[in-house]
């Protein structure tokens, strides 16, 4: 049976670089080779050109104090009730080259909410507002990533606070990227959204809240 390898014709011979009489003398194992190499290396090339990117993976760094998610609530319409969240953790994905594909997953230990006042803060955690006991973590799951020419950006997601989930948009903006003094990659993103308390089970009195964060991730 004729080896399916076999070169035959002006056209094999003249692309591969075979002279004439070459074809004669050479093995048909070496003339093998070279056909496989003629086509194995442009499909190697281009599989390379083809394969996508990868969004590289972040931890967010807040053990290092250098994440934070903050509130700043109406007092009495007098002043402002100013606090954070002490522990939380997540994650989150970003490939500058495709956007759109970014998403992050947060989830927040509602029982350290820190208004910088005990009695308070014993309050905030009482069933008239985060019931914690109940409802011990708040979470939020992205679905949507927009980033603009500017850089700006907005995150779409799903916030569940007290047992009720609502769709949320996050804006927000690039703070950096780069190395770090410990051989690590970071990239960071602030965002603001307002909500309003009373759609998550708060007093109608509570009002808007403002949500500050501010993220910065380590490269897994």
């Amino acid at each position: 049976m004729r080896n399916l390898l076999q070169p035959r014709g002006k056209f094999v011979s003249r692309t591969l670089g075979l002279h004439k009489g070459e074809i004669s003398t050479q093995s048909s194992e070496a003339i093998n080779m070279k056909i496989i190499r003629f086509f194995a290396i442009p499909l190697l090339s281009f599989s390379f050109i083809a394969s996508p990117a990868l969004a590289d993976d972040f931890t967010i760094d807040h053990r290092g104090a250098h994440a934070f998610v903050q509130f700043k609530a109406s007092h009495l319409g007098y002043s402002y009730v100013i606090g954070r969240f002490n522990d939380f953790s997540g994650t989150f994905s970003y490939d500058p080259d495709n956007p759109a594909t970014a998403r992050t997953s947060v989830t927040i230990d509602a029982s350290s909410v820190d208004s910088n006042h005990a009695e308070r803060d014993k309050h905030l955690r009482s069933a008239d507002f985060f019931a914690v006991s109940t409802y011990p973590e708040i979470t939020f799951i992205s679905s949507a990533f927009e980033q603009a020419s500017d850089g700006s950006v907005r995150i779409t997601g799903d916030l569940t606070l007290r047992g009720v989930t609502k769709i949320i948009t996050i804006d927000g903006r690039h703070v950096g990227h780069g190395d770090d003094p410990w051989g690590g990659y970071r990239r960071g993103l602030e965002g603001n959204v307002i909500l309003n308390a009373a759609d998550f089970g708060f007093p109608n009195w509570v009002g808007e809240v403002e949500i500050y964060l501010v993220v910065e991730g380590i490269r897994k």
